[in-house]
């Protein structure tokens, strides 16, 4: 997913050949089989089309999967670059059955990346006004008939800071904040276009788990991450400067027969 939304979907409509991904795939380290498997789940799940020309497979995105990344260069895009103030937060309960575990699995998924975190089981809480984001992941899953959703505000009289420690891990956020800095802050400017790919490529993937960790607490009730701005800075300047010579590599790779 991170290739495709990182060097496809600029061109929506492209289709990419077969053996150019996992080529690409294997260059970061995953073995040809483990692509291909990749690649065939992504299209059962309704998230690539395969097409057939000649001896090769291409494949494309589909609608599904261009709305799932434009959600998520929303957050990924977004993350660190406003303060909200304190207010209205959301609370989401679910008590999917066994039978939709799947669903309920990637509900679960989709509510950390909207940056809820569990208080308890099956209820969830966000520091934000979560409503049209939450609502319309419950009708996309088919699963809001197993779901509550409300929108207040926590009590002045309890501590916020202790609910926020239960519910998201803020210390780790921190080192987490502070690896990425220091695994990415000593980039060269000198890299080969198959280099620039890598190193991009990584630097997406490792940056849009932060969404999922990272619930933006108002920062009047909760001090920001220190080095969160350090790292928001660092991966957009990275991403724009890698993008050509990173985007060149895809391209020469994916067009060799």
């Amino acid at each position: 997913m991170t290739l495709l939304g990182s060097y496809v979907r600029p061109r929506e409509s492209r289709r990419v050949w077969s053996g150019g991904l996992v080529a690409l795939l294997h260059e970061l380290g995953f073995s040809d089989g483990a692509a291909r498997i990749a690649l065939t789940r992504l299209v059962r799940r309704g998230l690539l089309s395969r097409h057939r020309e000649g001896r090769l497979v291409h494949y494309s995105l589909t609608s599904r999967t261009v709305a799932l990344l434009d959600d998520g260069d929303r957050r990924i895009f977004g993350l660190g670059r406003r303060d909200e103030p304190a207010g209205t937060w959301t609370v989401l309960w679910q008590n999917i059955p066994e039978t939709r575990r799947k669903s309920r699995e990637r509900l679960v998924r989709r509510l950390r990346f909207l940056g809820f975190g569990p208080v308890q089981d099956g209820t969830w809480l966000a520091p934000h006004d979560r409503e049209a984001e939450v609502l319309a992941v419950l009708t996309e899953l088919e699963v809001a008939e197993h779901a509550g959703l409300m929108l207040g505000t926590p009590s002045a009289a309890l501590d916020v800071r202790r609910l926020a420690g239960r519910a998201w891990d803020l210390d780790g956020l921190s080192a987490r904040y502070a690896a990425f800095v220091a695994e990415f802050g000593d980039c060269p400017g000198d890299l080969s276009d198959a280099q620039a790919f890598a190193v991009r490529t990584r630097l997406v993937h490792t940056y849009r788990e932060f969404p999922s960790l990272d619930p933006e607490l108002p920062s009047e009730l909760i001090p920001a991450p220190e080095t969160r701005d350090a790292a928001v800075k660092l991966f957009h300047d990275l991403y724009s400067a890698l993008a050509p010579p990173a985007q060149r590599h895809f391209d020469r790779t994916l067009s060799t027969r």
